[in-house]
Protein backbone atom coordinates (compact mmCIF):
# COMPACT_ATOMS: atom_id res chain seq x y z
CA UNK A 1 0.00 0.00 0.00
CA UNK A 2 1.40 3.21 -0.98
CA UNK A 3 2.93 5.60 1.86
CA UNK A 4 1.00 8.43 0.81
CA UNK A 5 -2.03 6.78 1.00
CA UNK A 6 -1.28 5.82 4.82
CA UNK A 7 -1.05 9.66 5.25
CA UNK A 8 -4.24 10.09 3.66
CA UNK A 9 -6.35 8.10 6.03
CA UNK A 10 -4.72 9.20 8.90
CA UNK A 11 -5.37 12.78 8.24
CA UNK A 12 -9.14 11.59 7.73
CA UNK A 13 -8.55 10.48 11.35
CA UNK A 14 -7.28 13.21 12.32
CA UNK A 15 -9.86 15.32 11.08
CA UNK A 16 -12.86 13.40 13.25
CA UNK A 17 -13.92 11.30 10.03
CA UNK A 18 -16.28 8.68 12.02
CA UNK A 19 -16.89 6.12 9.57
CA UNK A 20 -14.60 5.08 7.01
CA UNK A 21 -15.67 2.82 3.94
CA UNK A 22 -12.79 1.34 2.42
CA UNK A 23 -13.85 -1.24 -0.74
CA UNK A 24 -11.21 -3.18 -1.21
CA UNK A 25 -10.54 -7.58 -0.68
CA UNK A 26 -7.05 -7.79 0.71
CA UNK A 27 -7.80 -7.48 4.38
CA UNK A 28 -4.47 -7.65 5.35
CA UNK A 29 -3.21 -4.71 3.28
CA UNK A 30 -5.72 -3.13 5.57
CA UNK A 31 -4.90 -4.38 8.52
CA UNK A 32 -1.19 -3.07 7.77
CA UNK A 33 -2.24 0.40 7.23
CA UNK A 34 -4.68 0.85 9.87
CA UNK A 35 -1.72 -0.93 12.65
CA UNK A 36 -0.08 1.74 11.11
CA UNK A 37 -1.84 4.72 11.55
CA UNK A 38 -3.55 3.79 15.16
CA UNK A 39 -0.27 3.34 17.03
CA UNK A 40 -1.24 3.62 20.34
CA UNK A 41 -5.45 2.96 19.82
CA UNK A 42 -7.14 0.41 21.07
CA UNK A 43 -8.34 -2.09 17.89
CA UNK A 44 -11.05 -3.83 17.80
CA UNK A 45 -12.45 -6.10 15.16
CA UNK A 46 -15.40 -8.06 14.24
CA UNK A 47 -15.89 -10.92 11.91
CA UNK A 48 -18.69 -12.54 10.35
CA UNK A 49 -17.92 -15.79 11.49
CA UNK A 50 -16.07 -15.32 15.01
CA UNK A 51 -17.75 -12.15 16.26
CA UNK A 52 -15.33 -10.20 18.71
CA UNK A 53 -11.48 -10.85 17.59
CA UNK A 54 -7.66 -10.17 18.69
CA UNK A 55 -6.99 -7.43 15.86
CA UNK A 56 -3.37 -8.44 16.25
CA UNK A 57 -3.28 -12.16 16.96
CA UNK A 58 -6.90 -12.79 14.52
CA UNK A 59 -8.11 -15.38 17.87
CA UNK A 60 -11.83 -15.31 18.52
CA UNK A 61 -12.25 -13.34 21.69
CA UNK A 62 -15.78 -13.14 22.02
CA UNK A 63 -18.87 -15.35 19.49
CA UNK A 64 -21.56 -12.45 19.11
CA UNK A 65 -23.40 -10.61 16.68
CA UNK A 66 -22.72 -7.37 15.10
CA UNK A 67 -25.27 -5.63 17.27
CA UNK A 68 -24.52 -7.74 20.27
CA UNK A 69 -21.01 -5.86 19.37
CA UNK A 70 -21.19 -2.24 18.83
CA UNK A 71 -23.13 -2.46 21.95
CA UNK A 72 -20.53 -3.90 23.62
CA UNK A 73 -17.66 -1.75 22.30
CA UNK A 74 -19.18 1.52 21.59
CA UNK A 75 -18.60 3.88 25.27
CA UNK A 76 -14.37 2.03 24.65
CA UNK A 77 -14.21 5.83 23.07
CA UNK A 78 -14.50 7.73 26.24
CA UNK A 79 -11.55 5.43 27.72
CA UNK A 80 -9.14 5.94 24.79
CA UNK A 81 -8.88 6.14 21.22
CA UNK A 82 -10.37 3.21 19.69
CA UNK A 83 -10.75 1.85 16.28
CA UNK A 84 -14.11 -0.46 15.53
CA UNK A 85 -12.68 -2.34 12.04
CA UNK A 86 -16.15 -4.03 10.72
CA UNK A 87 -14.99 -7.18 7.95
CA UNK A 88 -17.97 -7.75 5.40
CA UNK A 89 -20.85 -6.44 7.27
CA UNK A 90 -22.48 -4.71 4.07
CA UNK A 91 -25.41 -7.04 4.45
CA UNK A 92 -26.02 -5.87 8.03
CA UNK A 93 -26.29 -2.10 7.13
CA UNK A 94 -29.85 -2.04 6.51
CA UNK A 95 -30.76 -3.14 10.15
CA UNK A 96 -32.08 0.13 12.18
CA UNK A 97 -30.73 -0.75 15.20
CA UNK A 98 -26.92 -1.11 13.46
CA UNK A 99 -27.69 1.91 12.10
CA UNK A 100 -28.27 3.60 14.72
CA UNK A 101 -25.81 2.23 16.76
CA UNK A 102 -23.28 3.55 13.93
CA UNK A 103 -25.15 6.57 14.08
CA UNK A 104 -24.32 7.30 17.97
CA UNK A 105 -20.77 6.36 17.78
CA UNK A 106 -20.30 9.07 14.71
CA UNK A 107 -22.01 11.59 16.80
CA UNK A 108 -20.06 11.27 20.23
CA UNK A 109 -17.21 11.36 17.89
CA UNK A 110 -17.92 14.56 16.07
CA UNK A 111 -19.47 16.32 19.13
CA UNK A 112 -17.99 14.69 22.51
CA UNK A 113 -14.78 16.31 23.62
CA UNK A 114 -14.38 13.54 25.90
CA UNK A 115 -15.00 10.74 22.63
CA UNK A 116 -12.33 9.07 20.17
CA UNK A 117 -13.55 6.39 18.26
CA UNK A 118 -13.22 5.97 14.10
CA UNK A 119 -15.36 3.18 12.64
CA UNK A 120 -13.69 0.94 10.04
CA UNK A 121 -16.11 -0.71 7.36
CA UNK A 122 -14.09 -2.61 5.23
CA UNK A 123 -15.65 -4.55 2.49
CA UNK A 124 -15.69 -5.44 -1.60
CA UNK A 125 -19.08 -4.00 -1.75
CA UNK A 126 -20.50 -0.62 -0.95
CA UNK A 127 -23.52 -0.41 0.85
CA UNK A 128 -24.36 2.66 1.97
CA UNK A 129 -27.55 3.67 4.48
CA UNK A 130 -28.73 6.91 3.41
CA UNK A 131 -29.18 7.68 7.44
CA UNK A 132 -25.59 7.66 7.66
CA UNK A 133 -24.06 9.14 4.36
CA UNK A 134 -23.21 12.29 5.85
CA UNK A 135 -21.21 10.63 7.88
CA UNK A 136 -19.43 8.02 5.82
CA UNK A 137 -16.08 9.01 4.16
CA UNK A 138 -15.25 6.62 1.38
CA UNK A 139 -11.45 5.55 1.04
CA UNK A 140 -9.86 4.11 -2.36
CA UNK A 141 -6.79 1.96 -1.97
CA UNK A 142 -5.26 3.44 -4.93
CA UNK A 143 -3.23 0.92 -7.44
CA UNK A 144 0.34 0.61 -7.33
CA UNK A 145 1.78 3.56 -9.65
CA UNK A 146 4.44 2.16 -12.36
CA UNK A 147 7.43 3.13 -10.10
CA UNK A 148 6.14 1.05 -7.33
CA UNK A 149 5.51 -1.96 -9.86
CA UNK A 150 9.22 -1.62 -10.71
CA UNK A 151 9.98 -1.95 -6.67
CA UNK A 152 7.79 -4.61 -6.45
CA UNK A 153 9.38 -6.94 -9.29
CA UNK A 154 13.30 -5.55 -7.72
CA UNK A 155 12.07 -6.81 -4.59
CA UNK A 156 10.83 -10.13 -5.55
CA UNK A 157 13.88 -10.56 -8.23
CA UNK A 158 15.95 -10.12 -4.88
CA UNK A 159 13.74 -12.67 -3.05
CA UNK A 160 14.64 -15.28 -5.76
CA UNK A 161 17.85 -14.31 -6.53
CA UNK A 162 17.77 -14.07 -10.21
CA UNK A 163 19.30 -11.60 -12.59
CA UNK A 164 16.64 -9.62 -14.84
CA UNK A 165 17.79 -6.54 -16.91
CA UNK A 166 16.75 -2.88 -16.46
CA UNK A 167 14.62 -3.19 -20.03
CA UNK A 168 13.10 -6.09 -19.30
CA UNK A 169 11.90 -5.01 -15.56
CA UNK A 170 10.16 -2.12 -17.45
CA UNK A 171 8.26 -3.61 -19.84
CA UNK A 172 6.77 -6.18 -17.43
CA UNK A 173 6.10 -3.17 -15.37
CA UNK A 174 3.85 -1.83 -18.11
CA UNK A 175 2.18 -4.95 -18.28
CA UNK A 176 1.34 -5.47 -14.83
CA UNK A 177 0.03 -1.89 -14.48
CA UNK A 178 -3.60 -1.98 -13.19
CA UNK A 179 -3.47 -4.67 -11.03
CA UNK A 180 -2.69 -4.22 -6.95
CA UNK A 181 0.43 -5.77 -5.12
CA UNK A 182 -1.08 -8.95 -4.22
CA UNK A 183 -2.17 -9.83 -7.82
CA UNK A 184 1.51 -8.90 -9.32
CA UNK A 185 3.08 -11.05 -6.79
CA UNK A 186 0.67 -13.93 -7.87
CA UNK A 187 1.72 -13.27 -11.41
CA UNK A 188 5.62 -12.99 -10.86
CA UNK A 189 5.41 -16.41 -8.47
CA UNK A 190 3.39 -17.89 -11.62
CA UNK A 191 5.85 -16.91 -13.89
CA UNK A 192 9.09 -17.85 -11.88
CA UNK A 193 7.82 -21.08 -11.21
CA UNK A 194 6.94 -21.64 -15.39
CA UNK A 195 10.82 -20.98 -16.06
CA UNK A 196 12.34 -19.98 -13.13
CA UNK A 197 13.59 -16.68 -14.67
CA UNK A 198 11.06 -13.18 -15.73
CA UNK A 199 11.51 -12.51 -19.08
CA UNK A 200 9.84 -10.77 -21.82
CA UNK A 201 8.00 -13.36 -23.08
CA UNK A 202 6.15 -13.35 -19.56
CA UNK A 203 4.06 -10.42 -20.92
CA UNK A 204 1.81 -13.56 -22.56
CA UNK A 205 1.09 -14.88 -19.34
CA UNK A 206 0.18 -11.84 -17.59
CA UNK A 207 -2.59 -10.96 -20.23
CA UNK A 208 -3.52 -14.57 -20.03
CA UNK A 209 -4.07 -13.99 -16.17
CA UNK A 210 -5.93 -10.72 -16.49
CA UNK A 211 -8.63 -12.24 -18.79
CA UNK A 212 -9.19 -14.09 -15.48
CA UNK A 213 -10.79 -11.04 -14.15
CA UNK A 214 -13.11 -10.04 -16.99
CA UNK A 215 -14.29 -13.82 -16.85
CA UNK A 216 -15.74 -13.52 -13.47
CA UNK A 217 -16.59 -9.53 -13.32
CA UNK A 218 -19.16 -10.38 -16.08
CA UNK A 219 -19.31 -6.89 -17.13
CA UNK A 220 -17.32 -7.02 -20.11
CA UNK A 221 -16.59 -9.80 -22.93
CA UNK A 222 -13.17 -11.23 -24.11
CA UNK A 223 -13.93 -11.99 -27.89
CA UNK A 224 -11.66 -14.65 -29.28
CA UNK A 225 -10.33 -13.98 -32.99
CA UNK A 226 -8.18 -15.37 -35.97
CA UNK A 227 -8.56 -12.13 -37.86
CA UNK A 228 -5.73 -9.97 -39.03
CA UNK A 229 -4.86 -6.97 -40.59
CA UNK A 230 -4.35 -8.54 -43.96
CA UNK A 231 -8.44 -9.74 -43.80
CA UNK A 232 -9.17 -6.01 -44.39
CA UNK A 233 -9.47 -5.18 -48.04
CA UNK A 234 -8.67 -2.08 -48.69
CA UNK A 235 -8.71 0.77 -46.04
CA UNK A 236 -5.53 1.59 -46.39
CA UNK A 237 -5.04 4.85 -44.72
CA UNK A 238 -7.13 3.03 -41.81
CA UNK A 239 -4.77 0.71 -41.87
CA UNK A 240 -1.64 2.41 -42.55
CA UNK A 241 -2.57 5.08 -39.16
CA UNK A 242 -2.97 1.69 -37.07
CA UNK A 243 -0.18 0.27 -37.71
CA UNK A 244 1.74 3.20 -36.68
CA UNK A 245 -0.07 3.09 -33.49
CA UNK A 246 0.69 -0.84 -32.74
CA UNK A 247 4.71 0.82 -32.97
CA UNK A 248 3.84 2.36 -30.51
CA UNK A 249 2.33 0.12 -28.29
CA UNK A 250 4.87 -2.32 -28.92
CA UNK A 251 7.69 0.04 -27.50
CA UNK A 252 5.63 1.67 -25.19
CA UNK A 253 8.23 2.37 -22.64
CA UNK A 254 10.51 3.77 -25.36
CA UNK A 255 7.83 5.96 -26.51
CA UNK A 256 6.19 7.36 -22.75
CA UNK A 257 10.13 8.05 -22.38
CA UNK A 258 10.94 9.83 -25.47
CA UNK A 259 7.47 11.82 -25.20
CA UNK A 260 4.77 10.79 -27.01
CA UNK A 261 1.40 10.44 -25.99
CA UNK A 262 -0.28 6.89 -25.43
CA UNK A 263 -2.70 6.28 -27.95
CA UNK A 264 -6.07 6.80 -26.92
CA UNK A 265 -8.51 5.49 -29.04
CA UNK A 266 -10.41 5.66 -32.60
CA UNK A 267 -13.82 6.24 -33.95
CA UNK A 268 -14.65 4.11 -36.96
CA UNK A 269 -17.85 5.61 -38.83
CA UNK A 270 -19.75 4.40 -41.75
CA UNK A 271 -21.53 1.69 -43.78
CA UNK A 272 -22.90 -1.32 -42.50
CA UNK A 273 -21.12 -4.62 -43.37
CA UNK A 274 -18.02 -2.25 -44.56
CA UNK A 275 -15.42 -3.97 -42.11
CA UNK A 276 -15.96 -1.67 -38.84
CA UNK A 277 -15.86 -4.99 -36.72
CA UNK A 278 -13.57 -6.94 -38.57
CA UNK A 279 -11.08 -3.65 -38.11
CA UNK A 280 -11.77 -3.84 -34.01
CA UNK A 281 -10.40 -7.45 -33.82
CA UNK A 282 -7.36 -6.76 -36.57
CA UNK A 283 -6.65 -3.64 -34.37
CA UNK A 284 -6.38 -6.30 -31.11
CA UNK A 285 -4.32 -8.63 -33.59
CA UNK A 286 -1.71 -6.29 -35.04
CA UNK A 287 -1.64 -4.66 -31.00
CA UNK A 288 -1.05 -8.15 -29.83
CA UNK A 289 -3.19 -7.10 -26.59
CA UNK A 290 -6.90 -8.45 -25.70
CA UNK A 291 -9.67 -7.07 -27.47
CA UNK A 292 -12.78 -6.95 -24.89
CA UNK A 293 -16.45 -5.96 -26.10
CA UNK A 294 -18.44 -3.33 -23.54
CA UNK A 295 -21.85 -3.62 -23.68
CA UNK A 296 -23.27 -0.79 -22.44
CA UNK A 297 -26.57 -2.95 -21.89
CA UNK A 298 -25.39 -5.34 -19.32
CA UNK A 299 -24.02 -2.21 -16.68
CA UNK A 300 -27.76 -1.01 -16.78
CA UNK A 301 -29.42 -2.20 -13.22
CA UNK A 302 -32.47 -1.85 -11.50
CA UNK A 303 -31.85 0.00 -8.59
CA UNK A 304 -31.16 3.97 -8.42
CA UNK A 305 -26.95 4.77 -8.92
CA UNK A 306 -26.19 0.79 -9.76
CA UNK A 307 -26.01 1.10 -13.24
CA UNK A 308 -23.38 4.01 -12.95
CA UNK A 309 -21.51 2.03 -10.35
CA UNK A 310 -21.62 -0.86 -12.68
CA UNK A 311 -19.81 1.35 -15.49
CA UNK A 312 -17.36 2.77 -12.73
CA UNK A 313 -16.27 -1.31 -12.06
CA UNK A 314 -16.17 -1.72 -15.87
CA UNK A 315 -13.65 1.11 -16.84
CA UNK A 316 -12.09 0.41 -13.58
CA UNK A 317 -11.60 -2.98 -14.93
CA UNK A 318 -10.52 -2.35 -18.18
CA UNK A 319 -7.65 -0.21 -17.07
CA UNK A 320 -6.39 -3.30 -14.94
CA UNK A 321 -6.51 -5.83 -17.54
CA UNK A 322 -4.68 -3.01 -19.91
CA UNK A 323 -2.80 -2.91 -21.89
CA UNK A 324 -6.39 -3.83 -24.21
CA UNK A 325 -8.59 -3.01 -26.92
CA UNK A 326 -11.63 -1.50 -25.46
CA UNK A 327 -14.45 -2.35 -28.48
CA UNK A 328 -17.84 -0.92 -28.10
CA UNK A 329 -19.81 -1.68 -31.44
CA UNK A 330 -22.62 0.89 -32.80
CA UNK A 331 -21.98 3.50 -30.23
CA UNK A 332 -25.04 4.99 -31.04
CA UNK A 333 -27.09 2.52 -30.03
CA UNK A 334 -25.41 1.77 -26.90
CA UNK A 335 -26.23 5.60 -25.79
CA UNK A 336 -29.08 5.86 -27.38
CA UNK A 337 -31.84 8.40 -25.33
CA UNK A 338 -28.81 10.80 -24.65
CA UNK A 339 -30.26 14.13 -23.79
CA UNK A 340 -34.02 13.04 -23.63
CA UNK A 341 -36.73 13.02 -21.35
CA UNK A 342 -37.49 10.05 -18.96
CA UNK A 343 -35.65 8.17 -16.50
CA UNK A 344 -34.29 5.81 -18.89
CA UNK A 345 -32.29 8.39 -20.61
CA UNK A 346 -31.37 10.07 -17.39
CA UNK A 347 -29.95 7.02 -17.01
CA UNK A 348 -27.99 6.99 -20.43
CA UNK A 349 -27.47 10.25 -20.02
CA UNK A 350 -25.25 10.02 -16.97
CA UNK A 351 -23.57 6.93 -18.37
CA UNK A 352 -22.42 8.56 -21.24
CA UNK A 353 -21.01 11.57 -19.43
CA UNK A 354 -19.44 9.49 -17.40
CA UNK A 355 -17.41 7.86 -19.84
CA UNK A 356 -16.80 11.08 -21.55
CA UNK A 357 -14.96 12.05 -19.05
CA UNK A 358 -13.23 8.81 -18.37
CA UNK A 359 -12.00 9.35 -22.05
CA UNK A 360 -10.91 12.46 -21.39
CA UNK A 361 -9.22 12.17 -18.35
CA UNK A 362 -7.76 8.45 -19.16
CA UNK A 363 -3.81 8.23 -18.63
CA UNK A 364 -4.00 4.44 -19.11
CA UNK A 365 -3.19 1.61 -21.75
CA UNK A 366 -6.64 0.92 -22.54
CA UNK A 367 -7.25 1.66 -26.36
CA UNK A 368 -10.80 2.23 -27.19
CA UNK A 369 -12.55 1.29 -30.93
CA UNK A 370 -16.02 2.65 -31.19
CA UNK A 371 -17.57 1.61 -34.41
CA UNK A 372 -21.10 3.74 -35.37
CA UNK A 373 -23.56 3.75 -38.28
CA UNK A 374 -25.09 6.91 -37.76
CA UNK A 375 -23.92 9.73 -35.59
CA UNK A 376 -26.32 12.35 -36.22
CA UNK A 377 -27.79 11.62 -32.57
CA UNK A 378 -24.56 11.53 -31.41
CA UNK A 379 -23.54 15.14 -29.23
CA UNK A 380 -20.93 16.95 -30.91
CA UNK A 381 -18.50 16.60 -28.10
CA UNK A 382 -18.11 13.29 -28.18
CA UNK A 383 -16.54 13.33 -32.20
CA UNK A 384 -14.09 15.98 -31.18
CA UNK A 385 -10.72 15.98 -30.76
CA UNK A 386 -9.16 14.97 -27.09
CA UNK A 387 -11.73 11.86 -26.42
CA UNK A 388 -10.22 9.88 -30.13
CA UNK A 389 -7.07 10.46 -31.67
CA UNK A 390 -8.88 10.18 -34.95
CA UNK A 391 -11.72 9.55 -36.63
CA UNK A 392 -12.25 7.12 -39.87
CA UNK A 393 -15.10 7.32 -42.52
CA UNK A 394 -15.78 3.70 -43.68
CA UNK A 395 -17.77 4.39 -47.46
CA UNK A 396 -18.48 1.53 -49.54
CA UNK A 397 -15.88 -0.11 -51.03
CA UNK A 398 -14.15 1.08 -54.37
CA UNK A 399 -12.80 -0.90 -57.38
CA UNK A 400 -9.59 -1.64 -55.91
CA UNK A 401 -10.93 -2.62 -52.62
CA UNK A 402 -13.85 -4.57 -54.18
CA UNK A 403 -11.02 -6.30 -55.80
CA UNK A 404 -9.41 -7.46 -53.07
CA UNK A 405 -12.40 -8.49 -50.78
CA UNK A 406 -13.21 -10.83 -53.28
CA UNK A 407 -9.72 -12.09 -53.41
CA UNK A 408 -9.45 -12.22 -49.55
CA UNK A 409 -12.38 -14.59 -49.34
CA UNK A 410 -11.32 -16.88 -52.49
CA UNK A 411 -8.21 -17.01 -51.62
CA UNK A 412 -9.26 -18.11 -47.76
CA UNK A 413 -11.68 -20.96 -49.71
CA UNK A 414 -8.59 -21.60 -51.46
CA UNK A 415 -11.20 -21.02 -55.00
CA UNK A 416 -8.92 -18.26 -56.42
CA UNK A 417 -7.33 -18.86 -59.98
CA UNK A 418 -5.54 -16.00 -62.43
CA UNK A 419 -8.24 -16.53 -65.00
CA UNK A 420 -11.20 -14.61 -62.54
CA UNK A 421 -11.50 -11.74 -64.84
CA UNK A 422 -11.46 -9.02 -61.97
CA UNK A 423 -12.32 -5.82 -64.35
CA UNK A 424 -15.85 -7.54 -65.21
CA UNK A 425 -16.13 -8.23 -61.39
CA UNK A 426 -15.24 -4.68 -60.30
CA UNK A 427 -17.61 -3.34 -63.17
CA UNK A 428 -20.74 -5.62 -61.74
CA UNK A 429 -20.20 -4.84 -58.11
CA UNK A 430 -20.76 -1.20 -57.58
CA UNK A 431 -22.71 -0.33 -54.50
CA UNK A 432 -21.56 -3.64 -52.62
CA UNK A 433 -20.34 -3.72 -49.28
CA UNK A 434 -18.01 -6.04 -48.14
CA UNK A 435 -20.67 -8.39 -46.80
CA UNK A 436 -21.94 -8.46 -50.14
CA UNK A 437 -19.54 -9.54 -51.80
CA UNK A 438 -18.38 -12.50 -49.58
CA UNK A 439 -21.97 -13.46 -49.86
CA UNK A 440 -21.64 -13.54 -53.64
CA UNK A 441 -18.42 -15.91 -53.25
CA UNK A 442 -20.29 -18.08 -50.71
CA UNK A 443 -22.70 -18.43 -52.51
CA UNK A 444 -20.50 -19.37 -56.07
CA UNK A 445 -18.45 -21.91 -53.82
CA UNK A 446 -22.00 -23.48 -52.68
CA UNK A 447 -23.13 -23.62 -56.39
CA UNK A 448 -20.12 -25.33 -57.99
CA UNK A 449 -19.70 -28.10 -54.45
CA UNK A 450 -23.20 -29.05 -55.58
CA UNK A 451 -22.83 -29.15 -59.10
CA UNK A 452 -19.70 -31.45 -58.92
CA UNK A 453 -17.34 -28.48 -59.90
CA UNK A 454 -13.66 -28.01 -58.39
CA UNK A 455 -12.71 -24.56 -59.71
CA UNK A 456 -14.69 -21.35 -59.98
CA UNK A 457 -15.16 -19.70 -62.95
CA UNK A 458 -16.03 -15.57 -63.66
CA UNK A 459 -18.90 -15.90 -64.90
CA UNK A 460 -20.10 -18.12 -61.71
CA UNK A 461 -19.41 -14.89 -60.01
CA UNK A 462 -21.27 -12.67 -62.00
CA UNK A 463 -24.28 -15.12 -62.17
CA UNK A 464 -24.41 -14.78 -58.58
CA UNK A 465 -23.60 -11.25 -58.42
CA UNK A 466 -26.54 -10.82 -60.26
CA UNK A 467 -28.64 -12.47 -57.57
CA UNK A 468 -27.14 -11.13 -54.64
CA UNK A 469 -28.86 -7.65 -53.97
CA UNK A 470 -26.49 -5.44 -52.68
CA UNK A 471 -26.83 -3.10 -49.76
CA UNK A 472 -27.08 0.30 -51.87
CA UNK A 473 -30.51 -1.36 -52.52
CA UNK A 474 -31.83 -2.48 -49.76
CA UNK A 475 -30.61 0.00 -47.79
CA UNK A 476 -30.86 3.03 -50.38
CA UNK A 477 -32.19 5.55 -47.99
CA UNK A 478 -30.40 4.86 -44.63
CA UNK A 479 -27.21 4.84 -47.01
CA UNK A 480 -27.83 8.34 -48.43
CA UNK A 481 -28.61 9.60 -44.64
CA UNK A 482 -25.35 8.71 -43.52
CA UNK A 483 -23.40 9.81 -46.47
CA UNK A 484 -25.74 13.35 -46.20
CA UNK A 485 -24.15 13.24 -41.82
CA UNK A 486 -20.75 12.45 -42.60
CA UNK A 487 -20.58 15.44 -45.45
CA UNK A 488 -21.22 17.80 -42.69
CA UNK A 489 -18.75 16.71 -40.56
CA UNK A 490 -15.15 16.66 -41.22
CA UNK A 491 -13.84 12.85 -41.36
CA UNK A 492 -10.70 11.06 -42.71
CA UNK A 493 -11.73 8.58 -45.21
CA UNK A 494 -10.77 5.02 -44.54
CA UNK A 495 -10.23 4.46 -48.21
CA UNK A 496 -7.75 6.04 -50.43
CA UNK A 497 -8.97 7.88 -53.11
CA UNK A 498 -10.60 6.26 -56.27
CA UNK A 499 -12.45 8.71 -57.65
CA UNK A 500 -12.11 6.79 -61.35
CA UNK A 501 -14.07 3.97 -60.19
CA UNK A 502 -16.78 4.85 -57.71
CA UNK A 503 -20.24 4.16 -57.35
CA UNK A 504 -22.44 6.95 -58.57
CA UNK A 505 -25.52 6.71 -56.52
CA UNK A 506 -28.46 9.20 -57.55
CA UNK A 507 -31.20 9.90 -55.33
CA UNK A 508 -30.44 6.59 -52.99
CA UNK A 509 -30.02 4.84 -56.29
CA UNK A 510 -27.16 2.71 -57.82
CA UNK A 511 -26.75 3.55 -61.61
CA UNK A 512 -23.49 2.36 -62.00
CA UNK A 513 -20.02 3.58 -62.99
CA UNK A 514 -18.03 4.46 -66.13
CA UNK A 515 -17.87 2.52 -69.26
CA UNK A 516 -15.00 0.58 -70.49
CA UNK A 517 -15.44 -1.07 -74.19
CA UNK A 518 -14.74 -4.44 -74.60
CA UNK A 519 -11.53 -3.71 -76.23
CA UNK A 520 -10.19 -1.77 -73.43
CA UNK A 521 -11.71 -4.59 -70.75
CA UNK A 522 -9.47 -7.31 -72.21
CA UNK A 523 -6.78 -4.66 -72.39
CA UNK A 524 -6.76 -4.36 -68.90
CA UNK A 525 -7.64 -7.84 -67.87
CA UNK A 526 -4.87 -9.09 -69.59
CA UNK A 527 -2.65 -6.64 -67.83
CA UNK A 528 -4.13 -7.28 -64.23
CA UNK A 529 -3.41 -11.44 -64.84
CA UNK A 530 0.13 -10.84 -66.04
CA UNK A 531 0.47 -8.16 -62.05
CA UNK A 532 -1.40 -11.00 -60.82
CA UNK A 533 0.73 -13.70 -61.89
CA UNK A 534 3.98 -11.57 -61.18
CA UNK A 535 2.82 -10.69 -57.26
CA UNK A 536 1.94 -14.45 -57.22
CA UNK A 537 5.57 -15.27 -57.94
CA UNK A 538 7.24 -12.79 -55.79
CA UNK A 539 5.15 -14.28 -52.45
CA UNK A 540 5.57 -17.30 -53.61
CA UNK A 541 9.85 -17.00 -53.31
CA UNK A 542 10.13 -14.24 -51.02
CA UNK A 543 7.12 -14.37 -48.15
CA UNK A 544 8.60 -11.35 -46.50
CA UNK A 545 7.99 -9.31 -50.05
CA UNK A 546 4.02 -10.14 -49.56
CA UNK A 547 3.13 -6.51 -49.18
CA UNK A 548 5.24 -4.68 -51.34
CA UNK A 549 4.50 -7.26 -54.61
CA UNK A 550 0.78 -6.33 -54.16
CA UNK A 551 1.05 -2.79 -54.08
CA UNK A 552 2.93 -2.53 -56.98
CA UNK A 553 0.29 -4.60 -58.16
CA UNK A 554 -2.89 -2.48 -57.53
CA UNK A 555 -0.80 1.06 -58.08
CA UNK A 556 0.13 -0.42 -61.83
CA UNK A 557 -3.69 -1.88 -61.94
CA UNK A 558 -5.25 1.44 -60.96
CA UNK A 559 -3.19 3.54 -63.41
CA UNK A 560 -4.26 0.86 -66.40
CA UNK A 561 -7.75 1.60 -65.38
CA UNK A 562 -7.52 5.18 -65.13
CA UNK A 563 -6.04 5.22 -68.31
CA UNK A 564 -8.57 3.55 -70.17
CA UNK A 565 -11.34 5.77 -68.76
CA UNK A 566 -9.45 8.88 -70.07
CA UNK A 567 -10.50 7.40 -73.46
CA UNK A 568 -13.58 7.01 -73.01
CA UNK A 569 -15.98 10.00 -74.18
CA UNK A 570 -17.03 12.56 -71.24
CA UNK A 571 -21.04 11.83 -69.42
CA UNK A 572 -21.13 8.32 -70.69
CA UNK A 573 -22.46 5.84 -68.33
CA UNK A 574 -23.11 2.12 -68.28
CA UNK A 575 -27.22 1.56 -68.15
Amino acid sequence: MKRSAENVLASYIDALHPIIYIKHFDFKVIDAAIAHVGQGAKCVEFNNALGLIDFKTKSPMKECSLEEFLQLTMDDGFDQQTFLILKDVHKELDNPKIVAYLKRIAENNLYNENYSATVFIISEVTVIPRELENYITIFDIPLPTIGEIRGIIRTFIDDMEIEVDADTIDEIALSLKGLNEFQIKQILTLAYQDGGCITKSDKALILKEKEQFIKKSGMLEIVNFNETIDDIGGLENLKEWLCRKAYIFKELDKAIKFGVDVPKGIMIIGMPGCGKSLTAKATASLFEIPLVRLDVGRLLGKYVGESEENMRNALKLSEAISPCVLWIDEIEKAFAGVGGDGGGNDVTTRLFGQFLTWMQEKENTVFIVATANDISHLPPEFLRKGRFDELFFVDLPNGMERRKILEIHLKKRKKWNENIDSIALIKETAGYNGADLEAVVKDTIERAFIEGRTTITTEDLLQSIKDTKSISCTLKDKIASIQKTVEKIDIKPASRDDKDDRAVIENGVVVGTKKITSTETKKTATTDTKLEAGAVAAVATKPIARKAAYAGLYSSLFSAMKSTQKAEEPGTRRK
